[in-house]
């Protein structure tokens, strides 16, 4: 049943099981382990971003397509569902439209750039490809009356989706696994009872909830993909593409569809972004900085292998959040004045943020889950030189 669910393709290693499985469980019980605004909003964006990154993992690990307009893509997801709601209110109705015709532009717009790696490639698709989202990110901006422009939109979310809408007139009990720990330390005793606290269950639950199974099943779908034989083509091409041609595979078919496919999963994860965010903007759906972020997050999890899209946007996502808070801690116990405490100031985040992304890229330079998958391969291999040593041994001494 594993096998036929994760298409053969298994972690390959103890570490990254662990992790993936530490990730998997806090993704799914996450609002009733980490109680707060700001860690709810973090999980819903890990549940979208692995949708995002592992699509444009399609396109740049698997085939080798460079593409610099994935968050175009992603925000007409976004923009498609805020317009419709704008213009049609708030049911299921109007969300249904926004997505039917977010998901036909994509289809379009990706067509057509898949025909244009026909006549470019490599660096050149890639520069097009960023032309077209900057024109896509200048006529939203322009288009005030039906974008907002850079004022953006107010996602409208049908009742059963937003925070009013509480289907159960008790609260849950969460367990606080955060506060638990830290609480071993100032008080054992109650650490249990402490890490206890209420949730109560609403609308932006149910929501939380359908971004987590929707990631699931895309990551799930992605994986069947490229463990099938469309998806060795892909791997064909992005090693020579050349030679897959020579042996007969059309690879201008294969190199449109990865981007049609990844182009419409690009605008699901803008859809269901638009409804945990609910609110819409150029900045925080078309801003090129947001396409270097999934870049980073797809090199930092390890290109061409899915699982890398689940690590590197968990780690990405947790660092951007939390690493401001990590340096005040460490700079309040500093002694005051010291250099120490000037560098690892709150204010001086980011440069700690792109120290990391270095370190990450020299110590693990295929990225955290190949370099953990290269790290067991050579442990079995010398778990079996040393099995064959004594084997010889046994047979020589026998002998």
């Amino acid at each position: 049943m594993m096998q036929r669910l994760l298409s053969g393709d298994y972690p390959r290693s103890r570490a990254l099981t662990v992790l993936l499985l530490i990730i998997g469980v806090s993704l799914a019980l996450g609002p009733f382990l980490f109680p707060g605004v700001r860690a709810f909003s973090m999980l819903g964006m890990i549940c979208v971003f692995i949708i995002v990154v592992a699509s444009y993992d399609l396109m740049l690990g698997y085939t080798h397509i460079v593409s610099f307009a994935h968050t175009m893509f992603f925000g007409i997801g976004a923009y498609g569902v805020a317009m419709a709601t704008d213009a049609f209110g708030s049911g299921y109705g109007a969300l249904l439209i926004g997505i039917g015709g977010a998901l036909l532009l994509s289809i379009l717009l990706s067509l057509l750039l898949g025909l244009l790696s026909l006549r470019v490639k490599a660096i050149f698709f890639a520069l097009v490809t960023l032309a077209v989202a900057f024109a896509f990110l200048s006529l939203v901006t322009q288009l005030y009356n039906l974008t907002g422009g850079e004022d953006g939109l107010a996602m409208r979310v049908p009742r059963e989706l937003g925070p009013a809408f509480r289907p159960f007139d008790e609260p849950w009990v969460g367990f606080d696994v955060v506060g638990f720990f830290t609480g071993l330390f100032s008080d054992p005793a109650g650490a249990f009872q402490n890490a206890l606290f209420d949730v109560r269950v609403s609308g932006k639950h149910l929501m939380y909830y359908v971004a987590f199974v929707s990631a699931v099943l895309v990551f799930l779908f992605l994986l069947r993909m490229v463990n099938s034989p469309f998806g060795r083509v892909l791997q064909a091409i992005r090693e020579n593409e050349f030679r897959a041609q020579a042996l007969g595979y059309r690879t201008v078919f294969y190199r449109t569809a990865v981007v049609i496919v990844s182009a419409l999963l690009a605008t699901l994860a803008g859809v269901l972004f638009a409804l945990i965010n609910r609110y819409v903007n150029p900045e925080n759906t078309l801003n090129f900085e947001l396409m270097v972020f999934i870049l980073l997050m797809c090199v930092i999890g390890g290109m061409g292998t899915l699982y890398g899209a689940v690590v590197g946007t968990a780690v990405f996502l947790l660092a951007q959040n939390y690493l401001q808070d990590l340096l005040k801690l460490l700079a309040g116990g500093a002694e005051p004045g010291s250099l120490l405490e000037h560098l690892v100031g709150p204010d001086r985040w980011l440069l700690w943020f792109g120290l990391l992304f270095v370190l990450s890229v020299y110590f693990f330079p295929t990225g955290i889950v190949g370099q953990l998958r290269l790290w067991a391969a050579r442990r079995r291999q010398r778990r079996a030189g040393a099995g064959r040593v004594a084997d010889q041994g046994e047979q020589h001494h026998a002998s």
